[in-house]
């Protein structure tokens, strides 16, 4: 090749890759998608540089892709790169490549951005032998191209994941005012009837619920609830439900229809994907009875002169089958003064750092040492046992207690 003709080549070569670098800034001026990224990458270094061997890996989040291949003698989409190869941040030749799944390449190009590692480029197959050199001095523009192409689709990766956050930051934030939109305004603090209640969500959003309602001056309502998941289709479902027993509530007090029509609802609105553990207590001051349903939530405790019971009576969790298959309505004729403490299973399923479960039991035997505080006593006192007991430990569950008090 005589030197007119090189030089030629040479002036060629950099009016191309001059006009590559041009069309490339042009394309993510206007935004192009990644997937129209890859492919002017894929022409320039194909067509331009008349490469016969092209492999772009790119790392997506833990995981390598191949997202431009051609004229390799095998695929390399689940192929990792290894650190050896690129630990030092140099171009790799075929001495490099040797004895590696990319000795068929005759060159590998790291491409980083601030120290981290973005993709990496192998190129081989000269269609002219003569022309390696020419190719070879020119690697850095090639590794230039690589770079710019990897930082625009980086910068629009953490633009869209910016967005992304925005977004749930957003829905998360409407969440959170539907689900305090659940909780009721006031407690009441009567002398025969009063409630005190925590709720600890373990992230912003949660998936607990607790309520009571006054049906008339003799009845009163109190329930619990917990709707497996979290976050905006937890309150979404949990404000759906809430909205159905009210209306239910207003209709009648039958608890077996309560409990059959609230199963159905939940069932057709979560399409069997997310089910509610709930618990609800009709009292009655004028008869001296409770009338309860468990639909697989922890049992509730009821603790008066007699000593301390669990109300375990009822019946599977709300949403997992159309209809349930069992149903078992709890009864309890009473006298004198109840105290019924409701809570969460974030509560009974706390942990220490030596992994033991707070349980049921203490609960138990706590209710059981300060069953005459009253409402607030026994909640503040209760979280500061468990706070003592968990330590340092993270929650890892919503937390929400209701104890109420009332004379039959």
């Amino acid at each position: 090749m005589d030197t007119t003709y090189q030089i030629s080549n040479q002036y060629e070569l950099k009016e191309l890759e001059l006009n590559s670098l041009l069309e490339i800034t042009q394309a993510i001026n206007d935004n192009l998608s990644e997937e129209s990224l890859y492919k002017i990458y894929n022409f320039t270094l194909r067509a331009n540089l008349r490469l016969a061997k092209l492999l772009l890996l790119v790392k997506e989040e833990n995981e390598w892709q191949c997202k431009v291949e051609f004229g390799a003698k095998k695929s390399f989409n689940c192929e990792i790169p290894s650190e050896a190869l690129i630990e030092h941040k140099k171009i790799l030749f075929q001495n490099d490549l040797a004895d590696s799944p990319f000795d068929e390449f005759e060159v590998g190009i790291p491409v980083f951005h601030k120290n981290n590692l973005l993709a990496v480029v192998f190129l081989g197959g000269v269609a002219d032998s003569s022309e390696k050199k020419l190719i070879e001095n020119h690697l850095n523009f090639i590794q230039a191209l690589t770079n710019i192409i990897m930082v625009a689709i980086e910068n629009k990766k953490m633009a869209r994941a910016k967005i992304e956050q925005e977004v749930y930051a957003k829905e998360m934030e409407i969440a959170k005012k539907v689900q305090q939109l659940l909780f009721p305004k006031t407690l009441p603090d009567q002398e025969n009837f009063k409630i005190a209640a925590h709720y600890s969500p373990h992230n912003t959003v949660g998936g607990d619920y607790y309520d009571w309602l006054e049906i008339d001056e003799h009845r009163k309502i109190v329930c619990i609830a917990d709707v497996s998941g979290k976050g905006v289709p937890a309150a979404l479902l949990m404000s759906n439900f809430q909205a159905s027993l009210r209306t239910l509530l207003r209709k009648t007090s039958d608890l077996e229809e309560i409990i059959k029509d609230l199963n159905y609802q939940v069932f057709q609105s979560a399409d069997g994907e997310n089910f509610i553990t709930f618990f609800m207590a009709l009292i009655d001051a004028h008869e001296s009875h409770i009338t309860y349903v468990n639909a697989g939530h922890n049992p509730p405790f009821l603790m008066n002169a007699d000593g301390i019971k669990e109300l375990d009576k009822g019946t599977l969790v709300l949403g997992a089958f159309e209809e349930l298959p069992f149903l078992e309505i709890g009864h309890l004729d009473l006298k004198g003064e109840q105290t019924m403490f409701l809570y969460t299973d974030g509560l009974t399923e706390a942990f220490n750092d030596q992994e033991e479960e707070f349980g049921a039991e203490k609960v138990e035997a706590f209710l059981q040492k300060n069953k005459t505080a009253t409402p607030t006593l026994l909640i503040s006192e209760l979280l500061k046992k468990l706070d003592d007991f968990v330590g340092d430990r993270a929650f890892s569950d919503d937390i929400t207690l209701l104890v109420c008090d009332f004379n039959v």
